[in-house]
């Protein structure tokens, strides 16, 4: 079944055309990743979803409501990116706060201790660390009992323990049965969470795919990186046809090619007496499959103006 329905969503904040034709659909019980680098369009179609923001044109249904239909509001619960609550503000307060909003609320009690803050209850919000104030924004989008949770760049900031403390929460909520639209830009965590991806870059879909799907689309090539114990004659490797070409850094050597590599290159450097130290076998990943479609990594993506910058769109 359909829970989310995008279809050539457009959005334009003066010159600037943040989301230009977007579509795609999520099915009920799976993590749906949209995946790409600042300023692609990721939080404008996640605004534009959860009703924050209004399309200039394409449709956006979610449970076959428009998202301005005030009966999703128990049905959808949305964690965004600036997320925010009062310094001064207890976790008790905030979720007895929330669970006001709705008229069947899960128990918020049993809620935080599911989520590890049974101990924190008495905690203001600023003396929460990275990772609690992010379970409590998990808490706040689940206390109504969703169908769907939408969580927009949930683990930016949080270090990488915590990082992965969070990925094992999401995956409780998927268990519980809640359908999940994840915003991400690391790749990691999208390989590791989502069912099917969505990589928007530059306010347009690049790829609609599963993360094994999207890597498979990469031309299969493997690189060997060893430390040689002692001088390799780079010709040993490159008559092999599985080797495609070798690079040196420094004393470590690089062989890319296809095929069974591994059993090439250390057949050879057997027959030689040489050993390869240190020795690690590289394959594609997502972040060569983001770099492929999209031309460029991350990292060196110019931003672009997001929903934010635009001082007149009103929330709905």
């Amino acid at each position: 079944m359909t829970v989310i329905e995008v279809k050539n969503l457009r959005k334009r904040y003066g010159s600037t055309v943040a989301v230009r034709d977007v579509s795609f659909t999520v099915e009920r019980g799976e993590i749906f990743g949209i995946l790409g680098p600042n300023g692609a369009g990721k939080t404008t179609t996640v605004e534009c979803i959860a009703g924050l923001r209004t399309p200039d044109a394409g449709s956006v249904t979610v449970l076959g409501r428009s998202p301005h239909d005030h009966e999703l509001r128990r049905l959808v619960g949305v964690q965004l990116q600036e997320s925010q609550l009062p310094e001064k503000m207890s976790v008790r307060e905030a979720l007895e706060l929330y669970s006001a909003f709705y008229p069947d609320p899960v128990d918020w009690r049993a809620l935080a201790r599911e989520l590890g803050l049974g101990e924190k209850l008495g905690t203001r919000y600023a003396k929460l660390s990275g990772g609690q104030k992010q379970r409590l924004s998990i808490a706040l989008a689940l206390i109504g009992d969703p169908e769907v949770a939408v969580l927009d760049e949930l683990t930016t900031g949080l270090d990488p323990q915590a990082r992965r403390d969070t990925w094992g929460l999401i995956e409780q909520i998927r268990d519980r049965g809640v359908t999940i639209l994840l915003v991400t830009h690391f790749m990691e965590e999208a390989e590791r969470l989502c069912d099917r991806l969505a990589v928007i870059d530059a306010g347009a879909v690049a790829a609609l795919d599963t993360p094994t799907g999207l890597i498979a689309g990469l031309e299969t090539e493997q690189r060997l990186r060893f430390r040689p114990s002692k001088p390799l004659d780079d010709g040993l490797l490159t008559s092999l046809p599985e080797v495609l070409r070798v690079k040196h850094h420094g004393g470590q050597l690089e062989v890319v090619g296809t095929g069974n590599l591994l059993h090439a290159v250390t057949s050879v450097l057997a027959t030689n007496q040489i050993i390869a130290a240190e020795l690690r076998v590289e394959q594609a990943t997502l972040d060569d499959a983001f770099v492929r479609l999209t031309g460029h990594s991350e990292e060196t993506r110019p931003t672009t103006p997001t929903a934010a910058a635009d001082p007149n769109e009103g929330l709905s």
